[in-house]
């Protein structure tokens, strides 16, 4: 006999009959809520159907139909036979968020009663909250706000719809796009609604209604939000403004009140280079065409006329000569050719298409040209007076501005600092127009990240590190102010591989406070590391450590010395400080720092030596080249005291002297036919002497610097643009400008 409500072994839900058998009564349960045939829905539930039961079609059950179908009896009657109240849909709907939709406030009440959470959203990001607004359900809109809903939350989304754009909307989006009048005024005078809200593509609520909004509604929608203040300089999809939107849907009244608003800019562009009045020709827009000639739009946006004779609309052909349309526009040349390579694109499409002149300067504040961000605004790729430029933006009361524009005006020609064309205003806006680069030095470093170099002559950080001090030196002494930002992303590369300072909107004025320009050489030693690093240590961890901690990860002791020089300043640094560093043996190519080593050892002075003379006292012995003889290859060292014994002289001693010596010998007798020998074991000498004694060229340098025995040390002649070929991020960088 079987027991009551459990099935037998052949006939259970487990076995395939069993199955079939329960999905067949979770089917009919769903007809019979769909049917709203409550007496049936009560013999289903009592024989046992599976009152949550999915669809594999969209994963409906049948509480789900049954508030569709805005049953509140079967709703409850379900829910007495165990319905789960948080089941969801395939598209990861609730009960909850379905009853918004109905704006059924008793069933809100009910779910929120049971457990749901107000604000939890399906897998598209929409909340209950959201889709009454989109439903324009006013009631149900009031009562979930008064539970707890957020107004202003904004439309989350899977990772990979982000990435496209997707998601970040808000309800009153939803509700002005869906041109519900109720909700959008509920949503703004009652519930203070963000009118400037964006959603992740950059778009507010006024361009969403623009775009899909009924045309029976869309007048009504876009007058309460301009009423409210919506940001009429907003662009949708393609660069297009609200007003380029308002002409697309061909309405009159539409267009007439975005003019009157007092931010809107008339000839504002897509990114295709269309303008309204271009779009309304296009378009055979009389009324609108009209109307925007009188309201003074630009006739030299297109070819007008042209289109317009396409068009065989001969009276707009009239109407746009007598109103100054030129008959025959001749858009830029194509064959043209840009300087940068990284921006050659954008730069051609702008250049292109057609832009409102802001004085001397073509630019569009639009992503697709955007350069960077900023903290007061972005760069932008621009065209000054004809010539590629970037754009950075401001406010135009901008105090940072006015700091930036003042430094960049008392900078010289052929400068290490970018170069600055000129600046304009226009509705509010500052536009400063500088060189336009191709990199900042840490997206240069970045191509390079640990790469470091290790027994091979570094001619990148050597040719980097020039110009950036010849930079700052030029800053704090021809213009007369310091930089207060020394950092990765403000040295740039331009599209002649040339190094250059910029940004320079926290710069300051010098003053007598030892402070500011400490303030840069501190920063310029850590700049020293980071480039000599590669990378390879960020820019924001070198910041957080100590000067010391800093000096003690230079990889070698003349990287070591010039970050030691730069941290450790006397009260009055002297203006010529970093033109002395210059001359610091950091920027001496290895052949350089070969040659002074033997010029220093052909003094007469250590070639016979004299103990008790003046540049043997100042160069006593040091520990780091003790038994310096047996670091050099033994058969070379063997050579070269030969020529001691056959003079019956005593052979090399272990003084700094004699290494001097050494060195000086070797120079000068390396290349003669009968040390060919020598010369195969020792190689390149510059590299060897270098590899085996990294040290003794600083030792000597530090000894001798402030002697008349500098005379030595190579004449530093350097030139303000380094002569680089055009390879990538290492080799363009590497040539020697000294």
């Amino acid at each position: 006999m079987e027991t009551k409500g459990h099935p037998s072994p052949r006939e259970g839900p487990a076995s395939p009959s069993g199955r079939r058998a329960a999905a067949e009564d979770g089917r009919l349960l769903i007809n019979a809520v769909k049917e709203e045939d409550v007496d049936r829905v009560q013999r289903l539930l009592k024989s046992g159907a599976d009152v949550n039961f999915q669809e594999e079609d969209g994963g409906w059950a049948p509480l789900h139909n049954a508030v569709q179908m805005n049953r509140e009896d079967i709703v409850e009657l379900l829910l007495q036979h165990g319905a789960d109240p948080h089941l969801r849909k395939g598209n990861g709907a609730t009960a909850l968020i379905l009853a918004a939709i109905q704006g059924n406030v008793k069933l809100l009440e009910l779910f929120l009663s049971a457990g749901a959470d107000v604000d939890d959203p399906d897998v598209h990001g929409f909340t209950a909250f959201m889709e009454a607004a989109a439903y324009n359900r006013v009631d149900a809109l009031r009562f979930l706000r008064q539970r707890g809903a957020e107004v202003n939350s904004r439309r989350k989304t899977t990772e990979a719809q982000r990435r496209l754009g997707g998601g970040g909307a808000t309800a009153l989006m939803d509700a002005a796009e869906n041109g519900c009048l109720e909700a959008l005024k509920v949503l703004l005078d009652e519930m203070g609604a963000d009118v400037h809200a964006r959603d992740n593509k950059g778009r507010n609520a006024l361009i969403r209604a623009l775009l899909r909004a009924q045309d029976d509604r869309v007048e009504g929608v876009t007058r309460l939000l301009l009423d409210h203040g919506a940001d009429v300089k907003v662009r949708g999809e393609g660069g297009k403004t609200p007003l380029i939107l308002a002409v697309e849907k061909k309405r009159l009244g539409l267009v007439r009140m975005l003019l009157g608003q007092k931010d809107i800019d008339i000839d504002d562009t897509d990114s295709e280079g269309k303008t309204a009045l271009l779009l309304a020709v296009e378009l055979k827009l009389k009324e609108i065409v009209e109307l925007l000639c009188d309201r003074e739009a630009r006739m030299d946006c297109g070819d007008l006329v042209m289109v317009a004779r396409r068009n065989y609309d001969t009276g707009l052909v009239k109407f746009l000569r007598l109103r100054g349309a030129k008959e025959h526009f001749h858009p830029p040349a194509e064959d043209w050719v840009p300087q940068s390579s990284r921006w050659a694109e954008p730069l051609k499409n702008l250049r292109r298409i057609y832009r409102p002149m802001i004085g001397k300067l073509k630019t569009f504040l639009l992503e697709k040209y955007k350069i960077a961000d900023t903290s007061e605004g972005g760069v932008y790729l621009g065209f000054y007076e004809g010539q590629e430029v970037a754009v950075k933006t401001f406010r135009e009361d901008s105090q940072r501005a006015r700091q930036e524009v003042s430094c960049l005006q008392s900078s010289r020609e052929n400068s290490n600092l970018v170069t600055f064309y000129g600046s304009e205003s226009h509705r509010g806006c500052l536009y400063l127009c500088v060189t336009l680069c191709e990199q900042t030095l840490r997206a240069c470093l970045d191509e390079l990240k640990g790469e470091v170099v290790e027994n091979e002559e570094d001619e990148f950080a050597r040719n980097v590190l020039s110009s950036i001090f010849k930079a700052v030196r030029e800053l704090h002494v021809s213009c007369g102010y310091t930089h207060q930002d020394l950092r990765p992303q403000n040295v740039l590369i331009d599209s002649k591989n040339a190094v250059r300072l910029a940004d320079f909107d926290k710069s300051t004025q010098r003053t007598r406070d030892p402070q500011e320009i400490k303030n840069d050489l501190e920063a310029l030693g850590r700049l020293v590391l980071y480039v000599v690093k590669k990378g390879a240590i960020s820019f924001e961890t070198l910041e957080a450590q100590s000067n010391e901690e800093v000096v003690q990860l230079s990889p070698d002791e003349e990287t070591k010395d010039l970050i030691h020089h730069l941290f450790h300043l006397e009260n009055n640094v002297r203006d010529c400080f970093l033109s002395d560093l210059l001359g610091h043996p950091f920027f001496w190519t290895w052949e350089s720092r070969y040659r002074t080593l033997r010029n220093v050892g052909n003094e007469s002075d250590i070639k016979k030596p004299k103990p008790n003379s003046d540049i043997l006292k100042l160069l006593q012995h040091s520990e780091s080249f003790d038994k310096w003889p047996s670091k050099i290859d033994e058969y070379v060292m063997k050579e070269m005291n030969k020529f001691y014994k056959r003079r019956k002289d005593k052979v090399y001693q272990d003084t700094v002297g004699d290494l001097l010596k050494f060195i000086r010998n070797i120079g000068e007798h390396i290349n003669e036919k009968k040390n060919e020998k020598i010369k195969s074991k020792i190689g390149e000498p510059s590299q060897y002497f270098q590899e085996k004694f990294p040290d003794l060229v600083i030792y000597v340098y530090t000894k001798l610097k402030n002697t008349e025995y500098r005379k030595h040390f190579p004449e530093i002649h350097c030139s303000n643009k380094p002569q680089c070929d055009g390879g990538g991020a290492a080799s363009r960088l590497a040539n020697p400008e000294c």
